[in-house]
């Protein structure tokens, strides 16, 4: 009985630490670019909105330093990731350009209402998996964007 309690034991330790490293990060750059789009398409209310604001979400996309900065963003005047208060974006393609131990420059293009859009992720890899640690756009960053529109 009592190796039944250990083995048990073992087990929800082991769901414990796989749900807390589940809650942020990818396994991979890609799926992560793919992920953070998923929110910009034309299904359900939940994944047409754009990537939510919330502590949640926040803590999956993005690294430590550029978490606060998203959710404390207010008033923008469009949204940073599809470059416009609006969308409907065309297919990604995704290619990346540099891979240098745990991070990666990941180049994005896709066409939104007509007008193409390039926007190069900064990706690094942490101990819960790939996020974002900056999105540069030909004129902007996504960090110096987020600081100028904080609350």
């Amino acid at each position: 009985m009592g190796r039944v309690n250990i083995l048990a034991g073992f087990s929800l330790v082991a769901v414990a630490f796989g749900a807390a490293g589940a809650e942020a990060g990818f396994r991979t750059p890609e799926s992560l670019i793919r992920n953070v789009y998923a929110h910009y398409g034309r299904g359900s209310a939940a994944f047409s909105n754009g990537l939510p604001r919330d502590e949640e979400t926040a803590r999956q996309f993005f690294d430590s330093p550029l978490r606060a900065a998203w959710t404390a963003l207010h008033d923008a005047p469009y949204d940073f990731l599809v470059q416009s208060p609006t969308w409907r974006i065309g297919p990604i393609s995704i290619a990346i350009l540099r891979r240098q131990f745990d991070r990666t420059d990941v180049t994005v293009t896709f066409d939104n209402e007509g007008r193409a859009v390039t926007l190069n992720f900064i990706v690094v890899n942490g101990p819960d998996g790939w996020v974002i640690s900056d999105v540069e756009s030909p004129h902007d960053s996504l960090r110096l964007f987020l600081t100028q529109f904080r609350r």
